[in-house]
């Protein structure tokens, strides 16, 4: 007993190491495009997103109950499942973040846990309708993204085609505003709910819980460590999200920020845990494109793709095999 209660301190401790750089990894999903335009300052960014994805993370939990509940079997789940998904998913969080690629921290923290998961029960252990919702999700949201970040350019270019270049880029600077501010929220309210689920999900373990309900401190304590990780912000993910992918105008950053959220938003409230990296840079890839498909730089945005296919196996992988390792120690 003395030993599952410290591996279950062990899983909110590194449940809480993990928001944190899901913070400082993906801050620049929600300021990237603001700073690229000069619409906000690097650190008004950052101070805006910190506060805003704290708010966000303190307004549901639907998303948590999906990564908690709806993944593996529960009653199957020990604490060393759990610290193995955690440590996985920390450690390809940090590996990307210092190679400045935008990869996502919800494919990695899905994927660990189905890794780990199988490590400790076998196949049996996955529920199947679960996953297929999540893996249907994060495969076509960013194609949706795409495409509406396209259109909503597409019609703005329409709104504002005759008006002079200097009108717009007044009115839309005081737009983009408003949509960081949004993409922040909405960033904050799908990613801390992961590890709030995470984190829950060892609580019903520990005390074989009948009912999966998330504590409010744990929805505080994940709101705080996301918040902190945000305000010291991901600044090479920034320069790859903001400045290399395409060139941005405020109007352009309005756009890609706005669909990306709205996107997050509506995932949110029905309980579908989306990687909001994927999001903001495929509604970014969307915009760009109504210039002329040239004006994406296909390079970075290939890479990007790479990086985002390999991190699903990669943290399964991981997770496995430091959960093997751990059963063997341990």
């Amino acid at each position: 007993m003395h030993d599952t209660y410290i591996l279950l301190v062990s899983v909110i401790v590194l449940a809480t190491i993990f928001d944190f750089i899901n913070g400082f990894h993906d801050t620049a999903n929600a300021i990237a495009t603001s700073v690229s335009t000069r619409v906000l300052s690097p650190k008004v960014a950052v101070a805006m997103a910190a506060v805003l994805n704290m708010v966000g993370a303190l307004t549901g939990t639907a998303v948590a109950k999906t990564v908690g509940a709806g993944l593996v079997e529960t009653i199957a789940v020990t604490q060393l499942t759990v610290v193995s998904a955690l440590l996985a998913a920390i450690i390809w969080d940090l590996l990307t973040w210092y190679f400045g690629l935008p990869t996502s921290s919800s494919h990695a923290i899905l994927s660990s846990m189905l890794g780990a998961g199988v490590a400790t029960a076998g196949t049996g252990i996955i529920i199947q309708k679960g996953v297929y919702k999540v893996f249907i999700g994060l495969v076509v949201s960013p194609v949706i993204g795409f495409f509406l970040g396209f259109l909503l350019m597409l019609l703005l270019m329409w709104m504002f085609g005759r008006s002079a270049p200097s009108v717009v880029n007044t009115l839309f600077k005081k737009l983009q505003i408003a949509s960081a501010a949004y993409m922040a929220f909405s960033h904050g309210n799908n990613d801390a709910q992961k590890t709030m689920g995470i984190i829950t999900l060892a609580l019903v373990s520990y005390y074989k819980l009948p009912v999966f309900n998330v504590p409010l401190w744990v929805m505080l304590l994940c709101a705080t460590a996301m918040a902190f990780g945000t305000a010291l912000g991901g600044w090479r993910v920034i320069k790859t999200l903001g400045m290399k992918l395409v060139h941005l105008q405020p109007i352009h950053g309005f756009a890609a920020e706005a669909s990306a959220a709205t996107i997050i938003e509506i995932a949110s409230r029905i309980g579908l845990p989306l990687s909001t990296t994927h999001i903001i840079s495929s509604t970014i890839m969307g915009v760009g494109a109504t210039k002329r498909l040239s004006a994406v730089r296909w390079g970075v945005a290939g890479r990007i793709v790479l990086a985002w296919v390999f991190t699903l196996p990669a943290c399964a992988i991981l997770a496995w095999v430091i959960c093997k390792a751990a059963h063997l120690v341990i």
